[in-house]
């Protein structure tokens, strides 16, 4: 690169940096953020739990309620069971995925003491961090009800509590109050060319 390059390149980075920083001024309020990772692609619950484990490494308390995963193993849940409860309490709550337990009845009622967990956690104001984790697809088939949902968050979230909510189809009730929304998009997955999940990929 020529001195003349790396001039204007100097210049054109000086003058980002500085609109950039204008930018960053305005920016100082400080909140508890609702969370949601929705979409039809792999990452939803990786991403969610990328930010409890942020949370554990600045030794924040915080929680993980599962509304769906059954009882098998996961690489996170056993990892947090096994290293870090005392920072972060871990709930598995579902029987396993609706199409294995096939009976409403009994999902609707794990769905709403899952529901009554992940209230007493967030009431906590120790926690700053609470990861509803699947809890989407426990809304989407009626088994916990959106309004009680988005009530609890607008009214009884604690200020400063940060409340990660996942799941594919998340509710257009709940995306209009949620600070945050990442839609996870599906280009290619390996499962629609007869792979099946991994260790270490998918759990």
């Amino acid at each position: 690169m020529s001195n003349a390059d790396e001039e204007r390149h100097a210049m054109k980075m000086a003058k980002k940096k500085a609109a950039r920083d204008k930018i960053m001024a305005t920016k100082t309020d400080k909140k508890g953020l609702i969370i949601i990772n929705t979409g039809k692609g792999k990452g939803k619950s990786s991403a969610a739990f990328g930010m409890i484990f942020r949370c554990i490494a600045h030794d924040m308390k915080c929680g993980v309620v599962q509304f769906i995963k059954g009882g098998m193993s996961t690489g996170e849940r056993d990892l947090i069971l096994s290293k870090f409860q005392m920072t972060c309490e871990f709930h598995t709550m579902g029987e396993g995925f609706t199409w294995e337990t096939q009976d409403k009845s009994r999902d609707t009622e794990m769905a709403l003491s899952a529901w009554e967990k992940a209230k007493e956690l967030i009431r906590d104001d120790r926690n700053k961090m609470i990861l509803l984790d699947e809890i989407n697809i426990a809304l989407r088939y009626d088994y916990i009800d959106i309004n009680d949902v988005v009530n609890f968050l607008i009214n009884e979230k604690p200020k400063n509590t940060h409340v990660v909510l996942t799941g594919r189809n998340a509710k257009d009730e709940l995306i209009e109050i949620a600070d945050l929304v990442t839609e996870m998009e599906l280009i290619k997955h390996p499962f629609r060319s007869g792979i099946k999940a991994q260790i270490g990929v998918e759990y």
